[in-house]
Formats: C-alpha cells, structure tokens, sequence
C-alpha cells in the first residue's frame, strides 16, 4: 500500500525545527490534522528518537507550523503553531513557538507570497494560537530572501543572517491578561506540601517562573543535570498547579492535555559577568537546550514587573536590553513595559534570530 504523502517545506528557525504546511495542502477538517502531524513527525515513540519520522527527539525538534495567507488588513500571513510530543499522542496548539515564528518571514518571501523589494523585508504574521501580530524584518539582495550572514545565536553552530522579530502587544497570548492572577508574585505548592513563591505571567506565552535555589537547585544546571524522572515530576507538578491558579485549565487532569503550557522556568541570579539572569525552561516534559523564545519574552517582561521574582534578582534595575544566560550561551531581548489605569502592559517585545530552509518536497505518513 503506498504511504500518503503531503507537499511540505522543513526549516530552521533560531534553535528549532519544523515541518512547515500550507494549510490548502491539508484536510479541511482540522480533527484530521494530528494524526498526519504525528505520523509525519514520528510520535509517538516508546524510545524517544522519533525515528519513523522527521523529528529529533526533543521538543525544540518535534514542531509544525501551517500557513496561509491572510485576509487581515494587519498582517500578510496567518501561521498556526503545534507542538508534537514526542513520546505521547498529542499535538499542542495553546501556545507559539519564537523559534519558529523567525521562520514564517522568510518562507513567505521565498514561496512569493510576499513580494521582497529593496534591501529589507517586513513580513506582518498571525499567530492563530495566540491572537497576536508579529512583525518580521530581514535581509533582501535581487529582491530574495538572504540566508547567509554574520549573526550567530546562541546553541546554532555558524552564523547567518538577522531576522528581526517584534511581539505587538504580547501580553495576555494565553489567558486574555498579562497578570492572570492580578499579582506578580503568587504561592504554589509542591505535592510534598512545600510553599514555594512564583511570578506567573502571559506574555507571547503563559509562564510561570520559580527560583532555583527553593528547588535546591544551583540554577547553572546543564539540561542533562535536570533530567531526574523525581525532578521533572515536581516540577510538572508545579506547572499543572500553575495552569488551573492561570485559569487555563478548570483542573490538573485538564492541564494535563498541554504538553507545553504553562511553561515553566527555573530562576536564579547570574552565574557569569553579561547577564543579567538565569533561566532553566522545562518545554514539553524536558529541560530545554537552549531557551523557547516566547519563555524568553515573558522573562524580558516580568523583568520589568516590579514585585516579580525577576524584578527581585534584578534589584529593581532599570534597564532597555535584558540578557538572560542560558544552557548554551546568553540570549539579549528588548522588552517595553508600562503603567496605564494603574495595569500594566507589556507594548512590546523583539529579538534577532536566524533560520535556513533545509528542503522543500513532501513527506510521506
């Protein structure tokens, strides 16, 4: 029996990977999606290498992204985010993905959607999962899509060239508020019954950040470090606890069906000169190699929340560039955060990335 197959493009962009659709390619009935994402991806698998299909193994490698051209006076393209698990059937559309959203600009160009004049491209795309615009800026010679460059990210080997990403509005992407319980700063409880402070937060993603050291953590922990099965409970305890006090889930069993959000991520003072903190995320089940870049905005944001666990190692500095260290390197974001009616407001939030088309042609499920 032949396998069926569907027209698809693979790219990088900044630290992930992706299966790119173009949703006219794909059923009409959105049901039958998953299942083509799954097989296409090669989820689930018992081993955790993903090897019947295109992914890596790890969550930053196990993502697709579907696009169409969009009919909004706002934006040129509108770009659905699914996060494939790798070990469970399951396809996750509550959050985006940053890494992969530097991607969408430059296939746009690529496959003509968007016309590319002069030396600049501006791209305005549609997140579907989070009701949000992003704008993406990148290089242009003849008129095409560059891809070589002199930007190196952090956890990509080589360099390439800067693709400008710029949230509008990203607060509020998963529950509809940035503060989704109103504070900066909230009680959880482990299922050991220990209270534990927490900033939970929803910019560009709901997050929700505790510090390392109420862990017993150092917070400069290799990824590899973190992966203890009676770790990674606790802390998954954590984040379903988090995603019914967010109100995106009414209860734990239901939070249980985001493999993904809330993110959780795992503070402490910097370790090393040029940065300002650190991170540790948990993405999907598994310590992050490097950092989701949606996780990083939120963090850029709650930086400049005063009372927030971030504002706290901070010492209330105020400052326009935040430089979070990381698994691989330190990662450098703007934020713009302010006050109106006595609510704060995240304006805005921007970071450079890089990406590659890998190859277009079909995959075959």
């Amino acid at each position: 029996m032949t396998l069926p197959s569907y027209p698809c493009t693979y790219m990088r962009g900044g630290t992930s990977r992706a299966l790119i659709f173009q949703e006219s390619d794909l059923p009409g009935h959105r049901a039958d999606w998953d299942d083509i994402f799954l097989r296409a991806l090669g989820s689930p698998d018992v081993y955790g290498r993903q090897l019947n299909g295109m992914g890596g193994g790890i969550s930053s490698l196990s993502k697709v992204a579907i696009l169409k051209p969009s009919s909004r006076e706002d934006a040129d393209v509108e770009y659905t985010f699914a996060q494939v698990s790798v070990t469970e059937r399951k396809v996750d559309y509550k959050g985006n993905c940053g890494n992969i959203s530097s991607a969408i600009g430059p296939y746009c160009v690529f496959n003509k959607w968007v016309k590319g004049e002069g030396s600049e491209a501006h791209v305005r795309i549609f997140n579907t999962n989070t009701q949000k615009v992003i704008h993406s800026r990148f290089p242009l010679h003849n008129d095409e899509v560059i891809f070589t460059g002199d930007l190196q990210i952090p956890g990509v080997s080589g360099t390439g060239a800067p693709i400008q990403l710029e949230f509008l509005d990203p607060g509020g992407a998963t529950t509809g508020r940035l503060l989704p319980t109103g504070q900066t700063q909230d009680l959880l409880k482990t299922s050991q019954g220990q209270s534990l402070r927490a900033s939970m937060i929803d910019a560009a993603n709901a997050c929700v950040f505790v510090l390392a050291k109420d862990l017993g953590l150092r917070g400069n922990e290799a990824p590899e470090e973190l992966n203890r099965p009676d770790l990674l409970q606790k802390l998954e305890d954590l984040r379903l606890q988090a995603s019914v006090t967010m109100g995106i889930a009414a209860n734990t069993e239901e939070a249980k069906q985001s493999i993904a959000i809330p993110y959780l991520g795992l503070v402490s003072e910097a370790y090393e000169t040029g940065m300002d903190f650190s991170l540790r995320v948990i993405a999907s089940g598994q310590p992050h190699k490097a950092l989701p870049l949606t996780v990083s905005l939120c963090a850029a944001v709650t930086a400049k929340l005063p009372g927030s666990l971030i504002y706290e190692i901070l010492k209330s500095k105020d400052q326009n560039e935040i430089r979070i260290g990381m698994p691989s390197g330190i990662l450098t974001l703007n934020a713009k955060v302010e006050k109106r009616h006595s609510q704060w407001v995240a304006l805005s939030g921007s970071f450079y990335r890089t990406a590659k088309i890998l190859f277009t042609g079909r995959v075959y499920v």
